[in-house]
Parts: C-alpha cells; structure tokens; sequence
C-alpha cells in the first residue's frame, strides 16, 4: 500500500462493531473493513458465523462474535461491552441490521410496524448513542448507519420499513450536528437494489425484476461489494470531514 492510501485509507490498528455482520450486506461490510486492516466485532441474530469468521481470519485481522437480539438492551450492551474488553476502545459503528416485512398497507399488522420500527430505528439510535458516548471520551469515532432508496421514496407494502429508513437519514443528521464538533462522524450509506437473500423473492418475480432493471441507469443489480469501497471510505481518514451526509450506492437509481 502507498504512503497516500495508508494514511487516508488504511483501517491498520483501527476496532469496528458490524451489526448484522454476518451475511448479506453485513458480510460485505465486515470483510472490506477486515481487509482495510480492522479488527472486528460482529453482532448476528443467530449463530450463522463460520462463512464470515473464515473470510476475516485470512485477513489476519481478530473478530468476535456477539449473538442476540439487538432490541435487547442487555444485547446491546455486550456488544459494548466485548468490544472494549478485547479490544480496548470503538473506533467504528456500522449500524447496518435490519429487518423487512411485507403487507398491504390496509391489512398491516402492528406487531409487524413495530418489530420494523424497532430493530430499524430504536437500536440505530440507542447503539449509536451509547457508542457515541465512548467515542466522545476517545476523542474520535465514526458511526455509518444504513439507510436505503426507500429514505428517499415511499415505496409500497413496507410502511415502516419507509419510515425506519427516513428515519435513518434524520437521526445520522441529528448525530452529526451534535457530534461532529467532537470529532466524530456521523455518515449513512443508502444501498440500492443489491442482490441479497431479502430481495431474491424481488428478482424472482419476472415482471418486477424487469420495471427495477429498467430503472436503473447501470442496468444491473448491485453486488454486496459494490458497498465495500463506501464503508471503507466512511470508515476512514478520507472522510473526516464529511459528517451527516447519506450517501447513495445505487447504480444512479435515485437520479432517474
């Protein structure tokens, strides 16, 4: 690595905590800031953690691993807490789990808007909250939290995965505005349409997966590595001065 990308780029020497590290777009992630040189703490609902640990640990960068359910405040905490314990401090926050449920907007549960509502928002705001208050005793941190095209648009059959991710944008702007003067950065990454477990049912669908295809100026699907290069570059010295921004990985879906 040249002078210029190792002191702009590099992660060497730098501790990061991936919620939802473990698959999809999280595993995506994890192993860009792995081979930026991190070492890693990874939170995953279940215990489906093998593909991912292998991936880092040819790396030769450290993970661990904290199973459970992130609405969970005692969850949370161990997250902190493994971090810290192992690692000694929290250089960067991906808030990147989530969850999506499906129904027309007349026949939605509330069970189902708050489940969303929950993991979506809630535990964005309380993690990097809590994060946020080790950060502001190191003197620096980055926290990327992940939003989506539907923080932009309305979409249909998900209001509160919508509104989660409206919701996203405004808490990572209300995050910089009180942070940023402490050096911490506060930024989101809005994934287009990205080809993951959650959106194969879309790609399946022969008439939907055409009307996506044919609004994207790329004319593909975005691949989970396709978000590497943005994590890497919100995680970084590059970024220092970029705080509350969203910035769109989307094959320029937005711009049609």
């Amino acid at each position: 690595m040249n002078e210029f990308l190792k002191t702009y780029f590099s992660l060497e020497n730098k501790v990061a905590i991936v919620t939802g590290g473990n698959t999809g777009i999280g595993a995506a992630y994890s192993e860009a800031l792995a081979k930026a040189g991190a070492d890693l703490v990874i939170s995953a609902y279940d215990k489906n953690c093998e593909e991912i640990k292998k991936i880092i640990e040819k790396t030769g960068r450290r993970v661990e691993f904290v199973t459970g359910d992130l609405t969970v405040a005692k969850c949370r905490q161990e997250i902190i807490e493994t971090c810290m314990r192992k690692f000694g401090k929290i250089d960067i926050l991906v808030n990147n789990a989530g969850t999506i449920r499906r129904a027309p907007l007349l026949e939605y549960e509330d069970e189902d808007w708050y489940a969303v509502m929950d993991i979506n928002l809630n535990v964005v705001y309380h993690l990097g909250r809590e994060t946020a208050k080790i950060m502001v005793s190191q003197g620096s941190g980055k926290i990327i939290n992940i939003a989506s095209m539907l923080s932009f648009q309305g979409g249909k059959f998900v209001p509160p995965y919508t509104v989660s991710k409206h919701g996203v944008v405004g808490l990572t702007r209300a995050f910089a505005n009180e942070l940023a003067d402490k050096n911490i950065q506060i930024n989101a990454i809005a994934p287009g349409y990205i080809k993951t477990e959650n959106t194969e049912p879309i790609r399946k669908d022969e008439q939907r997966n055409k009307e996506i295809l044919g609004r994207i100026p790329a004319g593909r699907w975005g691949e989970p590595s396709d978000l590497m290069g943005a994590v890497i570059f919100l995680a970084s010295k590059a970024s220092d001065y970029v705080n509350g921004h969203t910035l769109t990985v989307d094959g320029a879906w937005l711009s049609r």
